[in-house]
């Protein structure tokens, strides 16, 4: 695919497309999942890392190194005892219990659509592997990127339920993402608090604001964490300006830069 992977392929292009643009990603990207999950695989590593883009934006699901054919049952679930596990876009059950299904799937989905409306920033930025699967234990989810519509982030959230019975299925997705580009309308973003001071300072070009962001993100974690407020759980369904949660250093797993985690 003429552009390669869609994460470095955002990063390259930050902030260059519209919102309708990446929602028409997303739904190539939900579209290929559909047709997997309906052919009964659950393909176990769905990251922007590993999303191919063509000349035309279209975008193709790929590497399928840990795919696994299900039964016929829409439930089934596959359980694995060894391997390397994506941590940062893994359900929590996959990474505690080795239980793969689309619903797991699905959790890594909502990480996609994250990396996309992020332009392709890591998802929970510096925080070790540890500290991630602490926090979304203790019921926080990333925020929603800057500028990133609030019906797209309560997509996310939908996809981060921790009840994998609760997350909606990729035909649903589909539907809804169909909806979103037949009425832009409902693609509208409020300009945040934090953007407008931003923008009030004469930065308009949205890589200049998104570093300056991070920074002011970067700086209110560490404030928190130096007044020893831990790792925070946020209330899911929460709007933010994309700040970080404050974070608590440990000894870090083996990271394969965040394609790999051996947690067992």
């Amino acid at each position: 695919m003429e552009n390669g992977s869609l994460d470095a392929f955002l990063r390259k292009h930050d902030g260059q497309f519209t919102v309708i643009q990446l929602v028409g990603m997303l739904r190539g990207v939900a579209a290929g999942m559909r047709y997997l999950s309906e052919m009964g695989y659950v393909h176990r590593d769905l990251a922007a890392r590993n999303v191919l883009v063509n000349s035309n934006l279209v975008c193709k699901v790929s590497d399928f190194g840990l795919s696994r054919v299900m039964d016929d049952d829409p439930e089934a679930v596959y359980t694995t005892t060894g391997g390397k596990i994506p941590v940062r876009w893994t359900a929590p059950e996959a990474i505690q219990y080795r239980k793969f299904t689309s619903a797991s799937d699905v959790w890594s989905y909502g990480i996609v659509m994250w990396e996309v409306m992020s332009y392709g920033e890591r998802p929970y930025w510096d925080m070790s592997n540890q500290d991630v699967i602490k926090a979304i234990e203790e019921g926080y989810r990333l925020p929603a990127p800057m500028d990133c519509p609030p019906g797209l982030h309560q997509l996310m959230l939908d996809c981060w339920q921790k009840d994998r019975a609760e997350r909606p299925k990729f035909d649903q997705i589909v539907g809804v993402l169909d909806k979103m580009i037949r009425n832009p309308n409902t693609l509208k973003t409020p300009v945040g608090t934090c953007t407008r001071d931003v923008m009030s300072l004469g930065i308009s070009l949205v890589g200049h604001q998104k570093k300056i962001m991070s920074s002011i993100q970067t700086t209110r974690a560490q404030m928190l964490h130096l007044h020893g407020t831990g790792v925070q759980s946020r209330e899911v369904g929460s709007r933010t300006c994309g700040c970080r949660p404050p974070y608590v250093s440990h000894p870090p797993y083996h990271d394969c830069t965040g394609a790999g985690l051996d947690v067992g």
